[in-house]
């Protein structure tokens, strides 16, 4: 078993999750169970899929290369459209708003990435 905590990408998600945490302090209190939530599990989750990752013992997978091969493709295209409507929302939210899609779409984008690499 690796250790987890000597690999780069879990030590940016770590340090993404703190700063993510620190970030969602400012939103509204209503909030809290909400937007906050949801932002703070999807930092969150990358470092925890890098220990998950690390900890296996063999390179399995459950999926066939043909069936991996045909998933490839659709985080990419969400994340496409995704980023179009971050965009939109940018143009109408302003600096604030431009920040939160940011974060937003780093995530997702990590998310992907780190999904069509596993």
């Amino acid at each position: 078993m690796r250790d987890s905590t000597k690999i780069e990408a879990w030590n940016l998600a770590d340090e993404l999750s703190v700063a993510i945490y620190q970030a969602t302090r400012a939103f509204p209190r209503e909030e809290i169970y909400s937007v906050t939530s949801q932002i703070r599990r999807a930092a969150g989750s990358v470092a925890a899929k890098v220990v998950e990752g690390s900890s296996r013992e063999s390179k399995t997978s459950y999926l066939s290369d043909a069936d991996a091969e045909g998933l490839i493709g659709q985080p990419r295209e969400t994340f496409a459209c995704l980023h179009g409507l971050i965009k939109a929302v940018e143009r109408e939210a302003g600096k604030s708003g431009k920040i939160l899609a940011s974060i937003a779409s780093l995530l997702f984008f990590g998310l992907a990435r780190w999904s069509s690499s596993a």
